[in-house]
């Protein structure tokens, strides 16, 4: 297996120049041409991502979160989810690496083998960051009206986050 490891990029790579030789392909010019496009989408989707990040950051620090959790405290614990959740599933559709952060805080306060630990790692697999999702591939291709997208990858973040709470509980 480490031997596969070593060498499987530069072989990738050999395999894409032969291949492009033996098409009569110019790799090099298509290679500056990608790089070029990418730049460009990098920077179409700058101004997008970085007014995520800081709603998120303000969010957070502004005590919105917790405020938030504290309103559906009564609806929660109804539905059995457990308080330390709510977080997660607030911060899961619009940042990767604050869910990352809210996981981490429940495996060190509650245990990995905890039902807390286990819906919240179940919810990481079920749902998407949405909101990053559609920043990243809207902003890279210009799209200003989501039209129904938005409604749409909130329901499917809603109902994974519903079924990781039944699945935990019904099978673990």
């Amino acid at each position: 297996m480490r031997i596969i490891s070593i060498f499987a990029i530069p072989v990738v790579i050999a395999g894409i120049l032969i291949f492009g030789m033996i098409k009569k392909v110019n790799v090099y010019d298509c290679f500056v041409e990608g790089a070029k496009e990418g730049l460009e989408n990098m920077f179409r989707i700058v101004a997008p991502l970085v007014a995520l990040m800081v709603g998120i950051y303000m969010l957070r620090e502004s005590g919105g979160i917790d405020m938030l959790c504290g309103i559906l405290r009564p609806v929660t614990s109804r539905l059995k989810i457990p308080s330390e959740i709510v977080p997660l599933a607030l911060l899961r559709p619009i940042s990767g690496s604050a869910s990352l952060a809210v996981i981490d805080d429940i495996f060190k306060n509650c245990g990995i083998e905890s039902v807390p630990s286990k819906i919240a790692s179940v919810m990481m697999g079920s749902t998407e960051t949405t909101f990053y999702t559609i920043a990243v591939y809207f902003g890279s291709i210009g799209i200003k009206n989501s039209r129904h997208t938005i409604p749409s990858a909130l329901t499917a973040d809603f109902v994974g986050m519903l079924a990781s709470v039944a699945v935990v509980y019904i099978f673990f």
